[in-house]
């Protein structure tokens, strides 16, 4: 908790004991249940326990909202370093009530829920979850603000929307390039669709994640 700002979450239990953490963060304008049905699609045998916080701003037009626009790329200091402090405060509670430690979590997210996930991810002086999937989305740059990455870095699942008119596809391509720049072994694919995710992907996504989290011996 941080200035009395606590996120709230769906929590989807696994199908038997947990063999890790699935956790996403959704859009601009969306709540806790825009991605609750997508814990599913990428984890569909339930070995993970997921969850779906929701963000903890208020902001026009509407929905829930992760931090104030800042232009893309770069999201308002203030609002997006409250939302931080709140999500790892909430993410680390998380794994603890269920028993798990980072290594066992997969963190993503869509567009703006994608910058939390790098940011909870590679922040500095968090520990690194077993891999990333990341949305339609970008690197951070935030005053006061640093991610880390310095190897080893965890595996990175990244999908874009050629066509995407709210964050470029661009904006995925550099991610991808400072990530494998980093050591960082990268799952990438653009599609000819636009502020959106890629089913096709999501497929994919959900192969690679039970290759991340192999069962428990």
């Amino acid at each position: 908790m941080i200035y009395g700002v606590a996120l709230t979450a769906r929590v989807q239990p696994a199908a038997g004991e947990p063999e890790g953490a699935l956790v996403l963060f959704h859009g601009r304008g969306a709540d806790e249940n825009d991605l609750f049905p997508l814990l599913d699609a990428l984890d569909p045998g339930r070995h993970l326990v997921g969850a779906t916080p929701r963000g903890p701003l208020s902001l026009p037009p509407g929905g829930a909202h992760w931090y104030a626009l800042g232009g893309i790329g770069t999201p308002e200091a203030a609002t997006f370093n409250l939302s931080y402090a709140a999500a790892t405060a909430w993410l680390d509670g998380f794994l603890a009530e269920h028993g798990l430690g980072h290594e066992r979590l997969v963190l993503g997210g869509f567009s703006q829920g994608g910058v939390m996930t790098y940011s909870l991810g590679l922040g500095s002086g968090r520990p690194r979850p077993a891999a990333l999937a990341v949305f339609s989305s970008f690197l951070p740059t935030v005053e006061g603000f640093e991610l880390d990455l310095s190897p080893p870095l965890p595996p990175i699942a990244i999908g874009h929307g050629t066509l995407d008119p709210v964050i470029g596809v661009e904006w995925g391509r550099q991610a991808r390039e400072a990530l494998e720049a980093a050591g960082a072994e990268v799952l990438y694919r653009e599609t000819p669709m636009y502020h959106q995710i890629d089913p096709d992907f999501v497929l994919e996504v959900a192969s690679w994640i039970r290759q991340v989290i192999p069962p428990r011996e």
